[in-house]
């Protein structure tokens, strides 16, 4: 099984670890997993693999058997060989971006606290689609209300719940169309709060920054009609 260091910290920027295997399809799956893989809307990390006497460009990262995670190199690159050590660094500037935009849809989903449809998390914006039947009627409200819990240097931790737990209390999942990974016996859940008072808590394996002052003022985009019930809510980083 890969150790998950992007769980443990989403900050580690670089670390070390050992090829395990190549696969037919030309990923490299390594002991330790520096790089989130594509999951839960939330796009691969990519960055650089380097060895002794070589090194490799990766363009993203996917999930495979169990928590396997392989490592997708950019076309035409050299790989390391089974057994290699190599060092994993990754390309920071993109995963951070990640959770910048990660952390505001959770924002997003308690300023407009309706069922959340679908998501996709991008390096510039993000987006979440609701089941709302009428447009909202005031855009910027909405977009002062979410940079307002921004600004107020919100804390974000995690907690590992069991299946049951989560069977106990299905409201703690926003998503109608995704649900929670299962199958290892626990459950991550992210909690947004202010000391006592919770802002937000929900099921989520993605990365996430440590306080909401980091993710920095928001932009609300397009409010798009996607079905007779369907509303797609677009934000955007400023900076």
């Amino acid at each position: 099984m890969t150790e998950l260091l992007f769980r443990e910290d989403a900050y580690m920027r670089e670390a070390t670890g050992t090829v395990l295997e190549l696969t037919d399809q030309g990923g490299v799956v390594l002991d330790r997993a520096l790089y989130y893989p594509t999951s839960g809307g939330q796009p691969g990390d990519s960055g650089e693999l380097t060895w002794d006497g070589g090194s490799c460009k990766i363009a993203t990262a996917v999930k495979a058997e169990g928590e396997t995670v392989v490592l997708v190199p950019a076309e035409g690159e050299t790989l390391p060989e089974v057994g290699t050590e190599v060092t994993q660094t990754l390309d920071w500037d993109r995963r951070h971006r990640h959770m910048r935009v990660h952390t505001a849809l959770h924002l997003l989903s308690v300023v407009i606290p309706l069922p959340v449809t679908g998501g996709q998390i991008g390096a510039e914006k993000g987006r979440l689609d609701f089941d709302m039947p009428e447009a909202p009627e005031d855009k910027e409200l909405l977009e002062e209300r979410l940079n307002d819990l921004i600004s107020r240097d919100l804390t974000i931790t995690e907690e590992w719940i069991t299946d049951a737990d989560l069977d106990a209390n299905p409201g703690l999942v926003k998503t109608m169309s995704v649900q929670p990974p299962r199958g290892s016996g626990k459950i991550r859940l992210v909690r947004i709060s202010d000391g006592d008072s919770q802002i937000d808590l929900q099921p989520c394996g993605g990365t996430h920054v440590k306080t909401t002052a980091e993710i920095g003022k928001m932009r609300f985009g397009k409010v798009e009609k996607k079905g007779a019930r369907n509303r797609r809510v677009s934000i955007h980083l400023t900076e």
